[in-house]
């Protein structure tokens, strides 16, 4: 039976009016699923903390220390729109992403932030093709679905102090043989940034939240 962590448990849900935000942020998780390591949480239960990724190419940058959500969003955009597969491993680049996760089981959800890497099949293919990608952060802010749900209920927030922010940006792809591309994106992430702690991930909402 599927079961997925509360992202946002039940008094979080409440900041979320927008159906799909709450949808994400309710779910429950599979216990079987692996969790996440996490350098940011500030939690005692913290796992500790995986070696950073190898490789020649671009490896996943290590978590900014900050307690604002939309720096953290942004930076954690950032690494999941970045990566090199010409020299960098599809395992070291889970590894690294792995450690911008939250370490609280009840509300880190790994396979949404899995989801936006690669599979090794996939990724295999890239590094045969010489396929490597960078990206630029142009903004990020809170939903005004969240902002409006946040102003109605303040408290609501202080359970999990999880965040939903989305961020756009631009990713550049390019691939042997000077092939090269670029594309406009959006994403919305949820972060958890606890006080007197350093934000971390979440997950990544299924949809984007304007």
């Amino acid at each position: 039976m599927l079961r997925r962590v509360l992202i946002g448990a039940a008094a979080l849900a409440v900041l979320t009016s927008a159906a799909g935000l709450l949808a994400y942020l309710a779910r429950d998780r599979n216990p079987a699923e692996p969790e996440a390591d996490s350098t940011g949480s500030g939690s005692a239960s913290a796992a500790p903390t995986p070696a950073p990724a190898t490789g020649v190419g671009m490896a996943v940058p290590t978590p900014p220390r900050t307690s604002d959500p939309i720096e953290f969003a942004k930076a954690a955009t950032k690494a999941l729109w970045t990566y090199d597969a010409r020299s960098g491993s599809q395992e070291a680049h889970v590894d690294g992403l792995k450690r911008w996760m939250t370490s609280e089981k009840k509300y880190v959800d790994w396979p949404s932030v899995n989801q936006q890497v690669p599979s090794p099949l996939l990724w295999s293919r890239m590094h045969d093709n010489g396929q490597h990608a960078g990206a630029e952060v142009a903004e990020g802010h809170f939903p005004a679905s969240f902002k409006s749900a946040l102003a109605r209920d303040p408290g609501a927030i202080t359970t999990a102090y999880v965040y939903a922010v989305t961020v756009t940006g631009r990713q550049s792809l390019a691939w042997a043989g000077s092939g090269a591309g670029a594309e406009a994106r959006s994403i919305t992430v949820a972060v958890q940034c606890r006080p007197e702690t350093n934000c971390s991930l979440a997950g990544v909402l299924p949809s984007v939240a304007p």
